[in-house]
């Protein structure tokens, strides 16, 4: 027997016989129903009063909700640990995958090193979108991600940044950042914030490093970063060409050409101690479809390599 007819027919053994069928386009059967006294001389009343196949369904359509007889699917809510230079975008992101299925999203947003040394303490997660491989990669390596679930997502370019109304010219050239005009330069802590690190080594590979070490201001992220330059507080800054676009009160002074700067790369993967990877998965997969990734691409990000 069907199991799921065979618990439908049981759970109703218990009472008083009251003859009723189902059917539906697929299977058709009948079986005796039995109710409680005074619920059975209700089920009489409404019966004269209902259509008795309404009647009917409606019975067996509660049963079937409150036995479990066929699984009901819940909506969930999924953390996700991401990048902060991608809030902006993933604020617009989120209410399209809310629509389209029903999953609510939370979001961590912070310097990437850091969400990740969370990750590996054990802080709740489901999704990890990083703004660079390296942390990704530590993640992988100590197990920590759900296996075949790791994608390329988007890319990224380094610029310099300036207050708006600095003088024009100001820091045209990353040598420029070594004039006396540039007193203080603010950069993501290259240990734990990828924008950080990509900024040490593009500026090392020019031997820049050094001589600007004393003119670095160090900050948590990369938005932390533009809220310096954007406040004053620093003359300059090496950002992401996505954070310089969210803003007017900074403006590019110096590019950093795609094929001479560090390849900048989004990986997103969901996580070994994802609750729900089911809808952590999907959220993946919704990161690359055409209309999140136009989304990035109004905020200037790149399509992944």
């Amino acid at each position: 027997m069907d199991p799921i007819k065979g618990r439908i027919r049981s759970a109703f053994a218990f009472i008083n016989p009251c003859s009723a069928s189902f059917f539906s386009s697929r299977i058709s059967f009948s079986f005796p129903i039995q109710l409680p006294c005074g619920i059975y001389s209700g089920c009489l009343g409404l019966v004269r009063c209902m259509n008795k196949n309404i009647f009917q369904i409606v019975l067996l359509t509660a049963w079937v909700a409150f036995s479990g007889a066929v699984p009901v699917l819940r909506a969930a809510e999924i953390t996700v640990f991401a990048a902060a230079s991608l809030t902006d975008a993933l604020k617009q992101i989120a209410p399209g995958f809310t629509t389209a299925t029903g999953h609510t999203l939370r979001f961590n947003l912070g310097g990437s090193g850091a969400l990740a040394r969370q990750i590996g303490e054990g802080v709740p997660a489901d999704v990890f979108f990083s703004a660079d491989e390296q942390r990704v990669e530590q993640l992988e390596k100590g197990g920590l991600l759900l296996s075949g679930t790791r994608r390329c997502i988007l890319a990224n370019a380094l610029v310099v940044i300036v207050p708006a109304d600095a003088p024009g010219g100001q820091a045209a050239t990353l040598a420029d950042l070594a004039l006396p005009a540039i007193r203080r330069i603010a950069l993501g802590e290259p240990a734990t914030v990828p924008i950080g690190t990509y900024a040490k080594e593009h500026l090392g590979r020019h031997a820049l490093w050094e001589p600007l070490r004393a003119k670095v201001v160090f900050m948590d992220n990369a938005r932390a970063v533009l809220a310096a330059v954007e406040a004053g507080n620093a003359d300059a800054g090496l950002v992401y060409q996505t954070d310089a676009l969210s803003t007017k009160k900074v403006r590019v002074a110096c590019a950093i050409p795609l094929a001479e700067g560090p390849r900048i790369t989004y990986p997103a993967a969901v996580l070994q101690a994802s609750k729900r990877p089911d809808v952590a998965r999907a959220f993946v997969d919704w990161l690359t479809a055409p209309a999140a990734q136009a989304v990035f691409a109004r905020h200037g990000f790149l399509p992944a390599p």
